[in-house]
């Protein structure tokens, strides 16, 4: 249950005065329906209404704030003219012009020989002083009210900042002294007030170092925000690490077998997580653990090594891939490994026909089948294990943290492994997968080498085609990449058929072209061509960013490339990085070039380190985007911004592991404060499932 002094923050919009029905549907799209919803929504900018000198020496284009005296009404001689009203402050005119203008309403408001305080942008027009629609027209005892700093909210059509501040001011006179959760210490080094005092600072800043990142208002508050996720986090992963699992403890034979008919050797950095994996897979409790590793690290001898491990005790294992092309991937690597040492490995995909499928099924419910690789549908009810140990999920990593809890509950208490090769920054890593275990493979196999990368414009595109040709008569094999954004789908598609088109009639059978609209049947020949060299020029939309390994392939050349995501241009370079040849990848870039294109792109053109790449794009483009679309699972901050609070985030994380250890019921005093702290930022899950034992 949330806490009684909580209530006035959780109560609905509605509860505000001057919110009706029409501003309650606007401000619910806008920040969400509840008070605490406009307590987390922080103005973005100021305006400075202190300028306030005489109209005679005033600076025009500034926002001023001055007492003037109404002279005389104008109305408009046509519909098309401003009603006008002549103002005076003693030392000079000004016309005070409005546009749709409601005349009673400003004769009422601004009545001839009445003083008013007027505050807004000073123009000039025909040589006299104007300002048009005045921000703010009130009474003279008003000015303290009116002459001052104002903060600037992001709004939407139909709310006002004018309005956005009446609600916040109402919303922040509901906010309740509430129990200190942080450590007194911390709060006196970083000079941090109080939640409340730091919530009304926030919301009447008083020069524009108070808006920013470094504000000690926003810092304490953005604190506090990420404290609340590490510490649910932190309590979820306690959960987990106590689920009852089974110890998988192999014999290692098997492992032997496959190392022996492997054509490379482990890093060092492979046999490290292969021993975190197998300490945990040994306990009696659940594994949870999340493998990162760069393109082409080599995840799968590591995945398949563990699962082995559950084999060589009896049980099974299971491989899920997002993507069918993907899983038949997994097979072709995993399946003469297997064979070697005598395991039976199937492919369970949509396509696999009835016939086969029963036959599959059979021999899972039996324990024939000691490793099956597909697709999500592994997990339908149809499917059943006669003892299902280990999972491994890989790159399905866009999941929340509730669905990694219910994935758990398949097969008999299995141990979950989940992979990914997009590389994720520290920070991100602790919000989106602060549940689970982490391990990270560090380098590629020794031997690859690195790929040259240039970049170049659009208009050079004859040199790339022609260098092309020399290079396929050669005998490589190369993709070309076109772009594809989701809100013109058709119009991308035309341009990779174009651009297919154009190609043909250099390279004619030797180019071929792949995308996502295709039917799978139509998208294995395409590959299996290419694959084979029957097709060495393969014009490709995005669909090949994941999974799709051809050795042979060394040279990638990617159209309009200032319209991909730093983590995707990485993503898709990693399909030439498959071998050890040496490899190319040409950036076409298009006009005009943004500064943040260009530095993507320098970006690519200097680092091939992965978890650099992550970095910077979560500088760039910052967390709420890092992954694309943003994804159920990922928390979307109200008040924090990784981008710029990387030092806070790895503080909460350090301060909720120790509050965990010492604390673990929290009961005491700080700890009855931090499970407030927890229903303050909707952490609720975690106190009732994880709190309550």
């Amino acid at each position: 249950m949330r806490p009684q002094i909580l209530y006035p923050l959780f109560a609905g919009i509605e509860n505000i005065k001057g919110v009706g029905a029409k501003a309650k549907t606007l401000l619910s799209h806008l920040c969400g329906d509840k008070i605490i919803n406009i307590l987390w929504h922080l103005p973005y900018n100021i305006v400075d209404r202190t300028y306030s000198p005489a109209l005679s020496h005033a600076e025009i284009g500034r926002i001023i704030t001055v007492k003037i005296k109404v002279v005389e009404h104008v109305p408009p001689k046509s519909k098309h003219q401003p009603y006008k009203i002549i103002c005076t402050d003693g030392t000079d005119d000004i016309t005070l012009s409005f546009f749709k203008a409601y005349p009673e309403s400003l004769q009422k408001n601004l009545p001839t020989n009445a003083e008013r305080i007027i505050s807004g942008k000073l123009e000039v027009f025909n040589g006299a002083l104007q300002m048009n629609h005045p921000d703010y027209i009130g009474r003279p005892e008003e000015s303290d009210i009116i002459k001052g700093i104002e903060p600037v909210y992001p709004l939407t059509a139909g709310i006002t900042n004018k309005m956005m501040r009446k609600f916040t001011h109402t919303a922040l006179s509901v906010v309740p002294n509430l129990p200190e959760w942080q450590d007194e210490r911390f709060l006196q080094m970083n000079k941090f007030e109080s939640f409340k005092q730091a919530l009304i600072k926030a919301h009447n800043p008083q020069s524009a170092s108070d808006i920013g990142a470094n504000s000690p208002y926003r810092r304490r508050l953005a604190y506090d925000e990420l404290l609340a996720n590490q510490l649910a986090l932190a309590f979820v992963r306690q959960k987990v690490k106590k689920q009852q699992g089974r110890s998988f403890n192999g014999n290692g034979q098997l492992q032997a077998q496959v190392l022996k008919a492997c054509p490379f050797q482990l890093t060092e950095s492979q046999q490290k997580v292969l021993a975190e994996i197998k300490a945990d897979m040994a306990s009696p409790y659940r594994m949870l653990r999340l493998l990162q590793g760069d393109v082409g690290s080599g995840k799968t001898i590591v995945a398949l090594l563990s699962m082995l491990n559950c084999v060589e005790t009896g049980a099974q294992a299971a491989i899920m891939a997002p993507t069918e092309i993907l899983a038949k991937q997994h097979l072709e690597t995993i399946a003469p490994l297997c064979d070697a040492c005598g395991i039976k490995v199937a492919l369970l995909i949509g396509k696999t026909k009835k016939k086969e499928r029963t036959e599959i099924l059979e021999q899972l419910a039996d324990g024939t089948i000691q490793i099956l690789i597909g697709t999500h549908a592994l997990f339908t009810d149809t499917v059943t294990f006669k003892d299902l140990g280990f999972i491994v999920v890989d790159e399905q990593h866009r999941f929340g943290v509730q669905q990694r809890l219910a994935l758990s509950a398949k097969g008999n208490k299995p141990d979950i492994l989940v992979m990914t090769a997009t590389p994720i920054p520290r920070t991100l890593i602790l919000t989106a997968y602060g549940d689970m275990e982490y391990s990270k493979i560090e380098k590629a196999p020794e031997g690859r080498k690195p790929t040259d990368t240039r970049v170049m414009p659009l208009n050079k595109i004859q040199d790339v085609v022609a260098a092309l040709k020399r290079k396929v008569d050669s005998g490589i094999r190369a993709y070309w990449v076109c772009p594809l954004v989701e809100e013109s789908e058709k119009t991308d598609l035309a341009a990779a058929e174009e651009r297919f088109h154009t190609l043909q009639k250099v390279f004619g059978d030797d180019v071929g072209l792949i995308h996502g609209k295709m039917k799978e049947a139509e998208k294995d020949a395409v590959m299996t061509d290419f694959k084979t060299g029957k097709i060495k020029v393969l014009v490709a939309t995005t669909v090949i960013e994941v999974g799709v390994n051809v050795p042979e392939a060394t040279l990638m050349i990617i159209e309009q490339a200032e319209r991909f995501g730093l983590a995707q241009l990485h993503q898709l370079r990693g399909r030439i990085k498959r071998g050890f040849e040496a490899s190319t990848c040409i950036l076409l870039y298009g006009f005009p070039l943004s500064e943040t294109a260009r530095e993507r792109l320098n970006i690519m053109k200097n680092s091939e380190d992965g978890f650099v790449i992550a970095e910077k794009d979560m500088e760039l483009r910052g967390f709420g985007e890092i992954l694309g679309n943003r994804q159920s699972g990922f928390e979307v901050f109200h008040l924090a911004d990784l981008s710029t609070d990387k030092e806070l985030m790895l503080t909460a994380h350090k301060d909720a592991q120790l509050i965990v250890s010492q604390d673990p019921k929290l009961e005491t005093p700080r700890g009855q404060a931090l499970k407030i702290l927890l229903y303050l930022f909707e952490q609720d899950d975690a106190v009732k499932t994880y709190l309550a034992g």
